[in-house]
């Protein structure tokens, strides 16, 4: 009898010691941490690379670069963050991110040529570039009389359509439109012209009762409820591919030009993973059905030429102007030029 209670206790050891065995394994399944925009990838794409490369992808959306900055200093860590231009000079500043094997990501021959080197990475050690775009106006073809539009950034303050207008709410992009309009370099730490600027959005806010918006920007111009906006050029193509009474152009004094890239952390605890999806996000074919659902100008090029010619075919808003010397890019800012300009934000906001 007690040999048979020994063999079933050694049994039931040996099976608990492999469901432990299995558990274990089920535990250790690569996992891979991505920080993105919200609405910025076509969320199939994650499920696919999952089955692919048996991973878990833990998947969590920002609403500003300056939001995704606030996490990741608080201690939250990623292994791939997809910021903006300028977030992403002040990671490679800080010491945040971990240098891109490029033999890892043979579909680097896809990218479209005009987006790598440029003045926040010169040598392509930390980006892979994965939308690019501008900032326009988008308007109702039927309501803003066509003169007008020579005006450019003025044209929102034009009191003909006072409170019939949506203003991004972006620090950094009022700004730039205020600078522009009045001629100046949108990247100025030039106190007299910056305090310039606050004047001129403070003057805009008073006589043209604007809102300011976010995403929500889309629906409302979707359903035509304002006549003119600010947009981001990829959701400028996306309302106007559901309301043809809408268009959108690029004022003559310059605008922001900028990229989003996905960007490798130091606490990446799984580099060649994290390459891989980053590889896996640039084959063309992936690509285009990102760029399907999501309506921005893809960094692959193959992805972006098909949804020009087919799904945005004479949808201008989807071809960012490139090479106009009046558009700049976004560049870091230090602590003491960041807090005037938050400061004179803020009082803008504040009425």
């Amino acid at each position: 009898m007690k040999k048979i209670i020994s063999i079933v206790l050694i049994l039931t050891m040996a099976f608990s010691l492999v469901l432990t065995g299995c558990t274990k394994k089920e535990d250790e399944k690569k996992k891979l941490r991505i920080f993105n925009a919200g609405e910025y990838i076509d969320k199939s794409l994650l499920t696919e690379f999952e089955k692919a490369y048996g991973c878990e992808i833990i998947y969590e959306t920002f609403d500003s670069n300056e939001s995704m900055y606030t996490k990741i200093r608080s201690g939250e860590t990623y292994d791939i963050l997809v910021p903006s231009d300028y977030m992403i000079e002040r990671l490679i500043k800080e010491d945040y991110l971990a240098e891109i094997d490029w033999e890892q990501i043979p579909n680097k021959k896809y990218l479209q040529e005009h987006l790598l080197g440029q003045d926040y990475d010169p040598e392509d050690k930390y980006c892979v570039p994965y939308y690019y775009g501008s900032v326009g106006i988008l308007y109702n073809k039927k309501v803003i009389d066509k003169e007008d539009l020579a005006d450019g950034w003025e044209l929102l303050r034009n009191t003909k359509y006072a409170g019939n207008i949506y203003m991004y709410d972006s620090e950094r992009d009022s700004f730039m439109i205020a600078c522009k309009a009045l001629g100046y370099s949108m990247n100025t730490i030039k106190e007299k012209e910056i305090k310039k600027a606050y004047k001129w959005l403070v003057k805009q806010r008073d006589t043209m009762d604007p809102v300011y918006v976010t995403d929500d920007v889309i629906d409302n111009m979707i359903s035509g409820n304002k006549s003119l906006a600010v947009v981001y050029s990829g959701d400028g193509a996306l309302i106007i591919s559901e309301n043809d009474d809408m268009d959108f152009f690029e004022p003559e004094q310059g605008t922001n030009l900028w990229t989003d890239c996905m960007v490798m952390t130091k606490d990446c605890k799984n580099q060649e993973l994290a390459m891989e999806f980053m590889n896996f996000m640039c084959d063309p074919d992936n690509a285009y059905l990102n760029t399907q659902y999501i309506g921005y100008s893809s960094a692959v090029k193959p992805a972006f030429e098909m949804i020009r010619d087919d799904d945005y075919k004479g949808i201008k808003a989807f071809v960012p102007r490139i090479h106009f010397d009046k558009d700049e890019v976004f560049r870091y800012q230090t602590n003491k030029t960041r807090k005037i300009y938050s400061k004179l934000w803020t009082k803008v906001k504040a009425y």
